[in-house]
Formats: C-alpha cells, structure tokens, sequence
C-alpha cells in the first residue's frame, strides 16, 4: 500500500539528520537504516521527484539517484515506484 503522508513512518525518523547526509564509506551505513523501512519507496519517489540532491533518501545515494534520472528523464518516479511497491505486495 502506498502511504502518501510516509514521513512519520519512516525507520529514519527518530535518527539524528546529519547519520543520512554523509559522504563516501559512511553512505553504506546510511543506506542500511533504509533496508527494512516500509515507506522506502515513497522517500525515494519523493527524492527523484523533488531532485533532492543530498543525502541518502530510500535507500540511495546522490550519485545513485542521479543516475536513475539521467537514465530515465521523463519518468514520474511516484507512478513508477507505486507500481512497483504494488506489484511486490502482491508477489509478482
């Protein structure tokens, strides 16, 4: 289910900024809060849509995100990621 206020479900929430805005080796640290959050789609589709360009944001860096939109520049990340959310939820 897509959780369009996702915010305040996140696994982030109660974690200090600064542990999400790093750079190099410590970015993986970062990527692991994100590995089991249930809203991890949602943060990233915000990201992309929004291009964020710092930090660490469902599960991907700067250097990662901004590849997926170089590589797709017309796509609506929300319509995407939501499709894809869905179609994992029903075992597809």
């Amino acid at each position: 289910m897509w959780v369009d206020e996702w915010s305040g479900q996140a696994a982030c929430r109660d974690t200090q900024p600064d542990t999400l805005f790093v750079k190099g080796a410590e970015q993986n640290k970062a990527k692991q809060v994100c590995s089991s959050c249930r809203v991890r789609s949602e943060c990233l589709a915000e990201a992309l849509e929004n291009r964020i360009e710092w930090g660490v944001w469902g599960g991907l860096t700067e250097r990662e995100r901004r590849a997926l939109i170089r590589n797709n520049p017309g796509a609506s990340w929300a319509e995407v990621l939501r499709a894809a959310k869905s179609a994992d939820r029903v075992g597809v």
